[in-house]
């Protein structure tokens, strides 16, 4: 990304989060000098702004997945595959969950930017003929989902009518296995009713241009729209840029793939069939105004379609059943109320239909092993809308933007502050519109306007547009994000009709007309469906069933890692190269994409791992370049100071340096480029003076081959003069130490000693195991005899053999670190000023606090009954060595121990995590004086401790190239350690060597 800020001027800049200047004005700019390029893609951070270029660019084939698969994620320019890819393998690494939202307006590009992520893992991901059959099952669903639950609208000639939430779930090698759908909200008005302009479902059309004429036969139709109602009410069956024929080909080919058979798919046609004959049901009036039918032949198609007694259908049609305790009384309709009685009917067929089929779908991809699986969520749902006429379907959209919204912030901010926390760098709060109060508004029990438009529905009496607008404005008169006629003031009252409510959402002001009687969608006129005839239960309210369906998508994504890409329409009239700024502008509102600009910059612009930073920069400076041969955080350091940043402009956090300002990287990335050029123009001149120099390279390379032919005769020299004089010291290893056998006699004490090592008498009475020792150790080896089979009779050596026996017993093997500590004795105390006549051992810790694992200074002394953490002089915790019921440290090279303890009252202090460079001897000692060393577990993985009654906390351990402590971004504390090859070797036999030889 860095490389691409120098043709900022011409090509815009890739990050808005490095935009100089957060205005409207400035985000639009470069969004349009983006878009004049081609340049479609552009990030807010990890965000992805996508425009709708209304064309084909060749940016999506094989060679261009090649490229972002596995590469970091602002390595390369902004493009979908990145966030698809980085996603993938944060999930394989971490093996947790993820989702990708994808919103905005109808014919942004929500359907094609999904279309475009699975594809990418149906190419990226493993390959097998299993996973291969689950993928198509995937890609599949698509053609079927968008012909049952797509059309043409105004803006978009395939607009997905419904929410579409799609988990794919991947294996623990990263395997595409399985997949779940979850649908939102269709629009089921559109089967009864469409807009002038727009079509029914593509599936309707499918069938009847695109079936064959048995299949038609079969059922009942005719080939040609404009013989049914559902299809000709917006004037436009016939489309230019669709192909129901092919369409349907390829309808009928992916429902094969998942797994319909011929009866399914037959049936499900059927269904299609019978509501197209449902809408051609016509009614005459008879002399009273009751509904008749005027022809039974549409109805006896009905009839035989779906299976049901035409009697009872043409009575349900007809006639309104009433029950009065067990009596039953049928109610003639009205012809008006017929209409409704049979709109509604194909409605909740279609839903129904629509339902089964995603379930079928489900099944088809359904994964059978029970083995955990991560998954990857894609949810596609229509964004913020405002149209001259906003009804029931508006509302809800509009409502589940606003709590998206709340989720997008809410884990946006919770991101942004984790990744501040693990750095080590201080979190500065963001002002922000906390959009809490109109979700409230509108969802709060009881008292919002969901909960009051339930009530009216189901209240005794006539409930009419008037009444329920009443109650709103008994209600919420005051609320500050609620206007009615009557409640507002003189000017706002002429922007509003008396039968209309204004809310003031994030993304702005929004006006509803009254929703019962108004809303294109009739459901909610009826306001509730029951599946069951006889059940007498109260129905939830479509909109109900709608806020609950939305509350558990909240709980599915808050459980997942999020992404997000914001889908623009760069023009209404869909015509590539048009960039309409003030369309792009309401877009930008209602996304909040300057909301989350605001919340990402409102600490530091730019991150980069330290090696990243500095393997790019390095030539700026002197001491860097051409290579830094110490610690990347240390070389970083070296290089910001040489280019003078000031100490505001930057911090250094664990892993990462943060750059408060743009400008800062943009003089960085200006230096860098030119200096690369210089760079470029010393190689020329060097490519020019090298074919100058062709013959002293050959003179060169013979004098190497003669330094190297000497160098070889020189080693096979040295060879031969040491095993002469290690032959020589054989023959003389029984004369007195000389210049002849000095280097063989120490070689045989060396080898004696390894040896004698790992075959230690197991007892102080076996005698008989003793290896005998070459003649120039008989004396130590005596001694060593002496020491072992009498309990090291002098004091001192006896103490600090007993204390590193018992050491041994505990880690040998276990634990990383422990053959380095061999050669160091152990101390009495390692502070004396709290050394006391009752031989109290003290030695510096740091204490991690149980909430935040803040670091703290603490000194740890050992009594005769217990532990105590001291703070100067002040006791902070007192640890009974009775309570003492456990102690854990990890296997690799860290100092961390965790002291587990037994809590005897509510309020006792819990487990107690502290770091100690004196491991080995501070749990040695407290073996010796506790007779705790059955207490000390060494543990591979993670050490679980108790903060406190009920609540539970953990530390982490890995290894790295430096060591570290920090909270994880799972709320554990991480411990990094050096890797075992990192340490400066120091082996088990030599540590034994200097031990002994100190007292032989």
């Amino acid at each position: 990304m860095e490389g691409a800020l120098t043709a900022r001027d011409r090509v815009g800049i890739q990050d808005f989060v490095l935009l100089d200047e957060t205005t409207e004005a400035a985000f639009l700019s470069n969004l349009k000098k983006r878009f004049s390029k081609d340049l479609i893609y552009t990030y807010i951070g990890t965000l992805l702004v996508s425009v709708n270029p209304y064309k084909e660019l060749d940016i999506y084939n094989k060679k261009q997945m090649d490229i972002y698969m596995g590469v970091n994620f602002f390595e390369l320019p902004p493009h979908i595959y990145a966030l698809a890819d980085n996603a993938y393998h944060t999930m394989l690494t971490e093996f947790n969950n993820h989702f990708i939202l994808i919103s905005g307006e109808s014919g942004a590009g929500k359907t094609e930017a999904s279309k475009k992520i699975l594809q990418y893992y149906a190419v990226s991901c493993p390959s097998t003929t299993l996973l291969n059959t689950v993928r198509d099952k995937m890609l599949m669903s698509n053609p079927v989902l968008e012909a049952f639950g797509n059309a043409k609208t105004l803006k978009n000639d395939n607009s997905s009518r419904f929410g579409k939430y799609m988990d794919i779930q991947f294996d623990g090698q990263g395997d595409a296995v399985g997949g779940h759908i979850l649908n939102y909200l269709l629009e089921k008005s559109r089967v009864v009713h469409q807009n002038h302009g727009e079509r029914n479902f593509h599936i309707f059309y499918q069938l009847v241009e695109g079936g064959s004429d048995d299949l038609l036969h079969q059922l009942g139709l005719e080939r040609g729209c404009q013989h049914y109602n559902y299809l000709t009410q917006g004037q436009c069956a016939i489309v230019q840029s669709i192909n129901d024929k092919n369409d349907w080909k390829t309808v009928k080919n992916a429902l094969q793939i998942i797994n319909f058979d011929e009866t399914a798919t037959n049936h499900l046609f059927e269904v299609i069939a019978s509501v197209l004959h449902l809408g051609n049901v016509r009614f005459d009036s008879d002399s009273k105004g009751h509904a008749l039918l005027n022809n039974n032949t549409e109805l006896h198609w009905v009839s035989n379609l779906l299976g049901v007694d035409a009697h009872r259908l043409q009575e349900g049609l007809t006639f309104r059943k009433i029950e009065a305790k067990k009596d039953q009384v049928l109610s003639p309709f009205t012809t008006d109320h017929a209409i409704y009685a049979r709109d509604a009917l194909a409605k909740a067929i279609y839903g129904q239909t629509f339902t089964w089929l995603v379930n079928r779908i489900n099944e088809s991809m359904e994964n059978k092993d029970p083995s955990r699986k991560t998954v990857i969520g894609l949810l596609d749902i229509y964004g913020f809308e405002v149209f001259y006429v906003n009804s029931f379907e508006q509302f809800c959209i509009n409502y589940c933007n606003e709590k998206l919204q709340q989720l997008f912030i809410e884990l946006t901010l919770k991101s942004e502050q984790e990744e501040y926390e693990a750095e080590g760098i201080e979190w500065e709060p963001v002002q922000f519109f906390n959009n809490k109060i109109i979700c409230d508004l509108i969802e709060e029990k009881h008292r919002g306007i969901i909960s009051l438009l339930d009530e009216e529905c189901l209240r005794p009496g006539d409930a009419t547009d008037l009444t329920f607008l009443e109650r709103l404005e008994e209600k919420m008169g005051n609320h500050p994000h609620f206007v009615t006629h009557k409640l507002a003031d003189k000017m706002t009252r002429k922007t509003l009709e008396r039968g209309d409510f204004r809310l003031l959402h994030y993304a702005g002001e929004v006006t509803y007309c009254v929703l019962m009687c108004q809303s294109k969608n009739d459901i909610v006129k009826e306001c509730f469906s029951s599946m069951d005839p006889d059940s007498r239960r109260r129905p939830e309210t479509v909109v109900t069933q709608f806020k609950s369906s939305l509350q558990k998508l909240t709980e599915i994504l808050m459980a997942k890692e999020a992404w997000y890409i914001r889908c623009l329409k760069s023009n209404e009239s869909k015509q590539s190269g048009q960039f309409d700024e003030a369309l792009i502008r309401h877009q930008v509102k209602y996304l909040g994409l300057m909301e989350h600009l605001r919340v990402r910059r409102a600490g530091f612009a730019y991150r980069r791992k330290y090696d990243v930073f500095l393997k790019r920069y390095k030539p700026l400076c002197p001491a860097t370049w051409p290579h830094w041969r110490g610690v990347a955080a240390d070389g970083v350091e070296v290089l910001v100071q040489h280019l003078g940043y000031l100490p505001d402009e930057y911090k250094m956090g664990r892993t990462k340096i943060f750059i408060r300002h743009p400008r800062t990287l943009f003089a960085t990335e200006d230096a860098y480029e030119k200096c690369k050029h210089e760079l470029g123009e010393r190689n020329t001149k060097a490519t020019g003076q090298r074919e100058n120099t062709e013959n002293r390279k050959k003179l060169i390379e013979s004098c190497w081959r003669g330094t190297q032919a000497r160098k070889e005769k020189e080693k096979r020299a040295w060879a031969v003069k040491v095993i002469k004089k290690f032959i020589k010291g054989y023959m003389t290893r029984g004369q007195a130490k000389n210049t002849d056998n000095s280097e063989y006699l120490a070689f045989v004490r060396q080898n004696y000693l390894n040896r004698l090592r790992d075959n230690l008498p197991k007892t102080v009475l076996d005698k008989t195991t003793w290896l005998t020792p070459p003649a120039v150790l008989t004396e130590g080896s005596l001694f060593l005899f002496v020491v072992i089979t009498v309990k090291f009779s002098i004091p001192f050596l006896s103490l600090q053999f007993q204390m590193k026996l018992i050491t041994s017993s505990i880690f040998k093997g276990k634990k990383d670190s422990y053959p380095q500590s061999v050669a160091h004795p152990f101390a009495d105390s390692r502070i004396s000023k709290y050394q006391t006549p009752s031989h109290n051992y003290c030695v510096p810790v740091i204490k991690y606090d149980r909430n935040g694992f803040k670091p703290r200074q603490r000194q740890l002394i050992l009594t005769q009954t217990a532990v105590y953490v001291i703070e100067e002089a002040k006791i902070k915790q007192r640890v009974l060595y009775t309570s003492l019921k456990g102690i854990s440290v990890s296997n690799l090279t860290d100092s961390t121990i965790v002291f587990h303890i037994t809590r005897e009252e509510p309020k006792q202090k819990g487990d107690l995590v502290v770091q100690c460079d004196h491991l080995f001897e501070l749990l040695t000692k407290l073996c010796v004086i506790a007779n705790k060393q059955n207490a000390i577990k060494v543990v591979q993985g993670s050490i679980n401790f108790e903060i406190q009654a009920g609540k539970g906390g953990a530390v982490d351990f890995s290894t790295g190239p430096e060591p570290m402590v920090y909270k994880a971004k799972n709320g554990h504390l991480m411990v990094v350690s050096w890797a075992l090859s990192l340490l400066s070797h120091v082996s088990v036999q030599t540590g034994y060597h200097f031990f002994f030889s100190d007292y032989i």
